[in-house]
């Protein structure tokens, strides 16, 4: 298969609420293409881009899929992306690699928050964007209150250039008004007037000349009108407005021919970016075939039997199979074998890849999602993606040994494929911890850990690391004395304990005079005094934020030992503990909570009754707030479900560990039980 040019390729990513239809349009599209002759179902688990055995179960995507398409004489790449919230990072991915945005929305249902949340993304990558009214043919499906729902939500810059004959059972076909050849039923004759109307407002606002044709009452020809469209369409002024039904195969064809007609090409849009790692300058690309190569890695897949396979958008230069790349990042040199092109699961080799296109190499050793792949000569490092951060934490225990032997090897394999999910060693509970955005996508990490590499982990809540402390001072003896015949054991120290401040960790200090513990027993008794920090009084927690002083003691000169003082350090200090008020000490997290403005009060009412202390709001000046807080790790366990409920899916959160605190007093034996019974279940 021969390389696509660069002004041929057109690179759009689909977007929306889940179950909008993205996956069936993609189907429709191909077939429409003449890629597949049969024409798939997400139901049957026969799509395209819905191959994964995830995604087949579920009936929905889980995943990017990049699909390929020829359409007069052009070359479309389809990133077909999952609306569900928890995968979000795969939505990251997808537009940073495409030169413009469709999104599909359902015409019974309007603009939903999955929609509006794409939305946002795309315009922080300030992409192009069409819209696509789907499922005409459905129930409820209603045109002009959809296009409503549209302009609404994203602003008058919305304009039809379609307009549907009939809706629901009756839905027949589809009206261009950019063609005045159309054959227009009466009854429809006001609409699409209206629409031509709307359409030639909005691009006369895109060029100063056909502003000052159309206020002086001049009609702009059609070629004009698509002129303007383009020019829109690139600046954001313009999103025109498409419509179809996607299970019937209606619109896919126009869908096309609008990509190709007003959709820019690689090489028309801004030069690339990147960063010059011998001597950090940097500089721009453009994107042409000729110029130093620049390769960015977008997305990672492992598997057990295949081995890895690096997703790749070339953005400037021409990468060749056969060839040698330097990944930058790593500073490593990677053989490249056969590069292919992608169809979903189907790969087909090419001998090239020019700037814009979309492909595949297997086996790269060193290569992670967000590296750059280019020349030695020439070390370019693109910018790297930015995922959003784990919210939802589930503690990962394997389902048996052999698991265990396997499990470490798949959960870093997992997070190779996913940078939104992260895995980390909680050091004080010891439990390997799996942070994603959500249930759905942890759960459906391990399903994949199962599938490929055939590990089964059990998912459980994870145990909140508590620490200790005390609250006042006091001064300890303890006396080792042992005697079983032979040589025996003594070691007497006295301690003096005291709370420090929050966070200060643990001092040891030495205050003995006149040699009464002799020096070389000292570090015994420091060794004991920390070995005895490992667990408190309260409930066995470590124990934080005080200082021991070694004020006095005696020694025997024949039955004293380091061993000996150790031991008595050990419980000089466990026992001065109980006696100085120990006391439980909880994480606290720093959350920023961003929810539309008409949740603010529900929110923060929600965060009082979780011991959250509201440390302020900022309105960001698009309909939502801010809410920043301090609240407990325990209470914010299953957040992540708790505000998609709490706001119908439209807050998000973010949270970072702040500091420990003081458990409340009335809380403390609850929490004790809970920690004790909890083990008790694990034994």
């Amino acid at each position: 298969m021969t390389s696509t040019a660069t002004d041929l390729l057109r690179n759009i990513v689909l977007l929306s609420h889940s179950g909008a239809g993205k996956t069936l349009l993609g189907e429709a599209m191909l077939h429409s293409g003449e890629v597949i002759d049969r024409f798939g179902s997400t139901e049957d688990g026969t799509t395209a881009s819905d191959y994964e055995e995830e995604e087949i179960k579920r009936q929905s995507s889980v995943q990017m899929s990049i699909l390929r398409c020829p359409w007069n004489n052009h070359q479309i790449n389809i990133i077909d992306t999952p609306g569900y919230a928890d995968f979000r990072g795969e939505v990251v991915s997808a537009t940073r690699i495409a030169e413009a945005a469709v999104f599909v929305v359902e015409a019974s249902a309007g603009v939903e928050v999955g929609t509006q949340q794409t939305w946002q993304i795309a315009n922080e990558h300030k992409l192009p964007r069409v819209i696509f009214i789907n499922k005409m043919d459905r129930e409820n499906a209603d045109f002009q209150r959809t296009m409503e729902s549209i302009t609404e939500s994203f602003g008058r810059q919305c304009v039809a250039i379609q307009i549907p004959v009939g809706a629901e059972a009756s839905f027949s076909r589809i009206i261009s008004v950019l063609d005045p050849n159309a054959t227009v039923p009466e009854d429809l004759r006001g609409t699409v007037e209206s629409a031509r109307d709307a359409l030639t407002e909005a691009v006369a606002e895109t060029d100063d000349e056909l502003a000052m044709k159309y206020l002086e009452g001049e009609s702009l020809s059609n070629e004009e009108i698509r002129q303007g469209i383009r020019k829109g369409l690139a600046s954001g002024s313009v999103v025109p407005v498409l419509v179809g039904a996607a299970a019937q195969k209606i619109g896919a064809t126009e869908l096309m021919e609008a990509i190709v007609d007003f959709i820019p090409s690689p090489s028309e849009s801004d030069p690339v970016s990147a960063t010059d790692k011998s001597n950090g300058n940097k500089i721009s690309l453009p994107r042409v075939a000729n110029g130093p190569l620049a390769a960015l890695v977008f997305k990672t897949s492992a598997d057990a039997f295949v081995g890895k396979l690096s997703y790749i958008k070339v953005l400037s230069g021409t990468l060749k199979s056969d060839s040698q790349l330097w990944n930058t990042n790593a500073e490593e040199a990677e053989r490249v074998g056969q590069v292919f092109v992608l169809n979903g699961k189907m790969q087909e080799s090419v001998d090239q890849l020019l700037p814009g296109d979309i492909g595949a190499i297997a086996k790269l050793n060193s290569v992670l999602t967000g590296h750059t792949l280019g020349d030695k000569d020439t070390p370019l490092v693109l910018p790297d993606l930015e995922f959003p951060k784990p919210v939802y934490d589930r503690a990962i225990h394997p389902k048996s040994k052999a698991d265990l032997d396997k499990m470490t090897s798949a959960l870093a394999k997992i997070a190779e494929e996913d940078p939104s999910l992260t895995i980390r060693r909680e050091p004080i509970t010891l439990e390997l911890v799996l942070a994603g955005l959500g249930d759905t996508h942890v759960s459906v990490a391990t399903e994949k850990m199962k599938r490929k590499f055939g590990v089964e982990i059990i998912l459980k809540q994870p145990k909140v690391p508590y620490k200790e402390s005390i609250s006042s001072a006091t001064k300890v003896e303890y006396r080792h004395k042992k005697q079983s015949g032979g040589s025996g054991q003594y070691g007497h120290v006295w301690l003096e304990i005291q709370p420090l401040p929050r966070g200060t960790g643990f001092e040891f200090d030495v205050k003995v005079v006149g040699g009464s513990v002799p020096r070389e027993y000292i570090p015994s008794v420091e060794k004991g005094v920390r070995q005895s920090l490992s667990g408190g009084a309260v409930a066995g927690f470590p124990l934080v934020d005080l200082k021991a002083t070694l004020v006095d003691g005696s020694s025997h000169s024949v039955d004293s030992s380091g061993v000996s003082f150790e031991i008595a350090g050990s419980r000089a200090l466990s026992k001065g503990v109980k006696e100085a008020n120990p006391t439980l000490l909880e994480p606290i997290l720093h959350a920023k909570i961003t929810v539309p403005d008409n949740y603010s009060g529900d929110i923060i009412g929600d965060l009082n009754g979780k011991r959250g202390k509201i440390l302020g709001m900022t309105p960001r000046g698009d309909g939502t707030s801010e809410i920043e807080s301090e609240i407990p790790q325990s209470e914010m366990q299953r957040y992540a479900t708790d505000l998609r409920s709490q706001t119908q899916g439209r807050g998000s959160f973010t949270v970072e560990f702040d500091h420990y605190d003081e458990v409340p007093a009335h809380l403390v034996e609850r929490l004790v039980h809970e920690t004790k019974d909890t083990d008790d279940a694990e034994v």
